[in-house]
């Protein structure tokens, strides 16, 4: 512990512009970076016997491409009165309420409706859009492995670095509540491509004959996500 927070304090003085986080993992074969655009800053990923000096001289020497890879970053879309976000790729505009009667949170007409103090609003937009892509992820994920005759043991959202899914050995499958942000096509494209490790656990030949046949096209919204992945973590950043 105490070797990390050494590392963590010469990493500080590099002065990068943005937080660096540490993280010691058992898998990895070799030092790693790799951008964190949820918290919009940097993991530094570390061998259990990798040494602080050359974990330091590693960062140093990709200062480049950290500074690149910072200023690829679009600004953080927050959550707030008059911000205009899309939900399940249909542009909606946060607008307060004061009327006390009221709901706390709803999605109608092309706007996002908010009561309550502005202090408040973002975090109460995120948990209604998390609660949203929960039901919404949920029933399609559900309608699509009955199709495949298989079931589901949990569908759960989370905030994760990397993945836009994933499907465990005992079919318990997560997504991204940031994909709530997607069009439709790219939403049911992630949940088809989980649900499809139902049958194949890996990605074969096999396991993309199965995707194709939940949704009628796989490259237009793979080809989506990877352009606009550092947009969709931007919203509430």
């Amino acid at each position: 512990m105490a070797a990390l927070e050494a590392l963590d304090q010469r990493i500080r003085k590099l002065e990068l512009g943005v937080p660096v986080a540490i993280r010691v993992s058992e898998r990895a074969r070799r030092l790693s970076l790799r951008v964190d655009s949820a918290k919009r800053g940097i993991e530094l990923v570390l061998p259990r016997r990798a040494s602080g000096d050359a974990a330091f001289g590693f960062v140093a020497q990709h200062r480049g491409w950290i500074a690149a890879r910072v200023a690829a970053m679009p600004p953080p879309l927050r959550l707030v009165d008059g911000a205009t976000v899309p939900v399940l790729g249909v542009p909606h505009r946060i607008r307060r309420v004061v009327e006390p009667e009221a709901s706390p949170v709803t999605i109608i007409d092309g706007e996002i409706r908010v009561r309550g103090e502005p202090e408040h609003l973002p975090r109460r937009v995120r948990d209604h859009l998390v609660a949203f892509a929960r039901r919404e992820f949920t029933a399609r994920t559900r309608a699509l492995a009955a199709r495949l005759g298989k079931s589901v043991t949990r569908v759960g959202v989370r905030d994760p670095k990397s993945r836009w899914g994933s499907c465990s050995s005992k079919g318990a499958i997560s997504f991204s509540w940031r994909l709530v942000f997607a069009p439709e096509p790219v939403v049911d494209y992630v949940v088809a491509h989980e649900v499809a490790h139902l049958v194949e656990m890996n990605h074969s030949p096999r396991f993309w004959r199965v995707v194709a046949s939940l949704v009628p096209d796989t490259t237009t919204p793979r080809a989506w996500l990877k352009r606009h992945r550092l947009e969709l973590m931007s919203y509430g950043a």
